[in-house]
């Protein structure tokens, strides 16, 4: 079985100043060309509170010269990945300030349509991490009044989330609708010590998306984010996980950065790896 293989926006840049992962503000119009070139159909595209006066997805402008480039390039956008919600967290904030960033959520799924992508990544993890039953009672709310406008836009929205096995499939249930879905990170798992036979045998009818990094989880309790195959994630284990659920879906490399300027040839080598445990194209 084959899979499309992706890539996060900003991984085919060097890093912007001070941030391991952000809205390549002067370079995203070249990773087109160099996606192609690594051998990705798509990029995971990137909306975050750094990026957001720059992102193209934000005007009419804008969005055409992205289909342009999608279609001089052959690369799709089939995903936003929303850590603008890292930010600005849809949980612990006020009422007024909740309003506002559920609004923002709700303008961007038309755009998301627009621009061809079918998805939404919401992370609940890290600073928006979810902490307690209050918090999840939230966020079922909040996904409950948005899935209307999902729904007629054509939007999944892909929750990633720091939650143990069992609390995330008991959360999941709460919330009657098919367009919710998981997005699994086989670093964030590693990271967590988490297994991913366990976690999929928990949720895995209800994944739906799937970001591939590796992540080594130090005896302090720290996480470092390695190239593949030198963290604490389970490949063997993780694609015997993916294979159980029929999974069909696309690979999102999120992984480690290699030397700057030279993305390219290092997402190669990850490509590679990857390749060693499933079909890709």
């Amino acid at each position: 079985m084959f899979h499309e293989l992706g890539v996060m926006q900003g991984r085919l840049s060097p890093p912007e100043p001070g941030r391991f992962q952000a809205f390549p503000r002067d370079n995203w119009r070249d990773e087109f060309a160099r996606a192609k070139q690594a051998g990705f159909s798509y990029i995971e595209w990137i909306h975050d509170s750094y990026g957001a006066d720059a992102n193209p997805i934000f005007s009419g402008i804008g969005r055409r010269e992205l289909a342009q480039l999608k279609a001089e390039h052959g690369i799709g956008t089939p995903a936003i990945c929303g850590d603008w919600f890292m930010d600005f967290p849809l949980i612990r904030c006020t009422q007024e300030e909740l309003s506002f960033r559920e609004g923002h959520l709700r303008a961007l799924i038309p755009i998301a349509r627009e621009i061809g992508a079918r998805r939404i990544v919401l992370p609940f993890v890290d600073h928006a991490r979810i902490t307690t039953d209050e918090e999840k009672g939230q966020v079922v709310s909040l996904l409950k009044r948005t899935i209307p406008l999902a729904e007629q836009n054509g939007i999944e929205l892909h929750l990633e989330a720091d939650l143990d096995p069992a609390s995330f499939k008991e959360f999941l249930a709460l919330i009657p609708s098919s367009l919710v879905k998981v997005n699994w990170d086989s670093g964030n798992s590693s990271g967590l010590g988490y297994k991913a036979s366990e976690e999929f045998e928990c949720y895995g009818d209800h994944i739906g998306s799937i970001h591939i990094k590796d992540r080594f989880r130090k005896p302090d309790g720290g996480v470092e984010t390695r190239p593949l195959g030198t963290g604490s994630a389970d490949f063997d284990d993780v694609f015997r996980a993916i294979r159980s659920i029929g999974y069909t879906g696309g690979f999102t490399l999120q992984v480690a950065r290699g030397v700057a300027g030279d993305e390219v040839n290092f997402l190669r080598t990850q490509i590679d790896f990857l390749k060693s445990f499933t079909e890709i194209h």
